[in-house]
């Protein structure tokens, strides 16, 4: 179906997870603009909706205004200065989000090319767990995956065995 590859094994574990949790009867609001992500989830039939690429940093009115039942977020938080505020703010009571970990190896993520493309936080599990407790949201259920690069080096060799993704299920 995708292959495992980069972005494909990323999906694959995002699809399984979503799946195992969320049942396509249940329409989905999707941080973050359409994307390649969320056009997969259409195809396995869910009901998605994006956001239009507001500043969710202090433009809630998407997730405040929506009868979506779940709100998703997969690698977005990393992205707002206060991800806190959003996520206190959705009025949904179930939220599947991931996230691209921290790594000692590596300094956090800053496109080249693109002003806005960059993480202005890369958590620890932990912190990400905090995160969402703090927020009003019960963690239920959570994965991790390594996300290994076809490169020779130290860095590719780390990332064989370093998981870079972090997946939960909350609910409030």
């Amino acid at each position: 179906m995708y292959e495992n590859n980069f972005p494909n094994k990323r999906y694959q574990h995002t699809l399984a997870f979503l799946q195992k949790h969320i049942k396509t009867s249940e329409p989905i609001l999707d941080l973050g603009v359409e994307n390649p992500f969320s056009e997969i989830m259409k195809a396995q039939g869910y009901e998605v909706e994006n956001t239009k690429g507001e500043d969710l940093d202090v433009d809630f009115d998407v997730v405040t205004q929506s009868n979506a039942e779940v709100v998703t977020a997969f690698e977005i938080f990393e992205h707002l200065v206060a991800p806190f505020n959003v996520l206190k703010e959705v009025k949904a009571k179930k939220l599947v989000a991931s996230i691209p970990m921290r790594l000692w190896f590596s300094s956090a993520y800053k496109s080249k090319t693109d002003p806005w493309d960059r993480h202005y936080h890369e958590f620890e599990d932990w912190q990400f767990d905090w995160l969402l407790e703090k927020a009003g949201w019960t963690i239920k259920d959570s994965a991790k995956w390594t996300n290994p690069t076809k490169k020779i080096g130290l860095r590719p060799l780390l990332r064989l065995f370093t998981n870079r993704y972090y997946i939960v299920y909350a609910e409030r």
